[in-house]
């Protein structure tokens, strides 16, 4: 999780074309924190499992009596649109905690993921893929951030059928996300002590695509002498992850790739139901599970219950920093990694049987 970040990154992402001057640098998360008053945040329980898992972070919430009331919403995947008011909230209150909703496969619904990410110009997600002392891996000391353009690319949605069995998808990379994806991402590698950014791509084949994303890439690692620039071929990197993962440190990508990698990664680190994660622009953030695969799970085990709240309980730690109640993140994750640690408390992703509630419950009982 971060140490150290900036409110410069506000002015940093308006105006992407200005030179990189070392400001002076305050205590916070993400760019447009809060100033550590009692906030009310959006909440979107989302489909599936979602609902079990925010609900444990309330429960969680009340517990540690933190400074924050949730404004809830509910939001299914296979609406046609956002609704208005649920875009309203997150403007007013610039902070959604989300479960998982899920896409319907095919058919003329688009993602509501993406409806909120374009709506409010939340331009990065960011997933930190960490192993967790007492949960067994096949790699030690993995600890990963990837941060991933989140507006254009391949999920531009811009599909048409120019013929009856012939589809035409175009892939949208401007100078200006590309840019402003890269700037934050070195940013937050500078401000959290981070040594190295790798940028992934495939500009050996789309060559103006990914080959303007990795020049923008190069023009902002020019303003960051301390850190490590280097690039990698999409496919080599999923090679490299799955071989040696500890080589990685910070990762930017554009969108589908990076949707990808954190997939990838997070299951190399434990599980995609232990790493958090969140969604970012200059005013708003939406946090939930970190890696897209699961977030929405089965119905055996919305069922019975069994739902990991790992990684939104982490997400929601990530909230509290942002809003700059940095005890109450410190406190909620030292209590989750305990639980962990222990390992008497798990589900089953993990290699438990215990229900959502029980590690809950548990949680509050390190919490105290």
């Amino acid at each position: 999780m971060a140490r150290r970040s900036a409110s410069i990154l506000s002015r940093l992402l308006a105006n992407p074309s200005s030179p990189f001057i070392a400001p002076s640098r305050s205590i916070t998360y993400m760019p447009r924190p809060g100033d550590g008053a009692p906030r009310t945040v959006t909440l979107i329980p989302g489909d599936g499992i979602g609902p079990l898992v925010t609900g444990a972070v309330e429960q969680v919430m009340e517990a540690m009596h933190a400074p924050v009331h949730f404004e809830r919403y509910e939001v299914r995947g296979n609406m046609r649109r956002v609704p208005e008011e649920v875009i309203e909230s997150v403007k007013r209150n610039k902070v959604c905690l989300k479960g998982g909703l899920a896409t319907p496969v095919g058919g003329g619904v688009s993602s509501l993921n993406m409806q909120l990410r374009k709506e409010l110009d939340i331009f990065a997600s960011l997933v930190n893929c960490i192993n967790f002392p007492g949960l067994a891996t096949r790699h030690e000391n993995v600890d990963i951030v990837v941060i991933r353009e989140n507006t254009e690319g391949e999920y531009s949605g811009l599909e048409h059928e120019v013929v009856p069995g012939v589809v035409e998808s175009l892939k949208v990379i401007t100078k200006f996300c590309s840019e402003r994806i890269a700037r934050y991402a070195f940013e937050y590698a500078y401000l959290n002590n981070r040594k190295k950014v790798t940028a992934v791509h495939k500009a050996n084949i789309m060559k103006l695509a990914d080959g303007l994303f990795l020049e923008s890439c190069r023009e902002v690692a020019k303003h960051y002498s301390g850190i490590t620039y280097n690039e990698i071929i999409v496919d080599n990197c999923c090679m490299q992850l799955v071989a040696k993962p500890e080589q990685f440190d910070v990762m930017v990508t554009p969108n589908l790739y990076g949707n990808l990698i954190a997939n990838t990664a997070a299951g190399i680190a434990g599980g995609t139901g232990v790493m958090p994660g969140g969604n970012v622009g200059a005013e708003h953030a939406i946090f939930e599970q970190g890696a897209s695969a699961g977030n929405v799970g089965n119905d055996k085990i919305v069922e019975q219950k069994k739902a990991n709240p790992v990684a939104l309980l982490l997400s929601s730690a990530m909230m509290l920093r942002h809003l700059r109640f940095p005890t109450f993140a410190d406190r909620l994750e030292t209590a989750v990694k305990q639980v962990i640690q222990e390992g008497k408390c798990r589900t089953k992703d993990v290699g438990g049987d215990c229900t959502t509630q029980e590690v809950v419950d548990a949680v509050i009982a390190a919490l105290e």
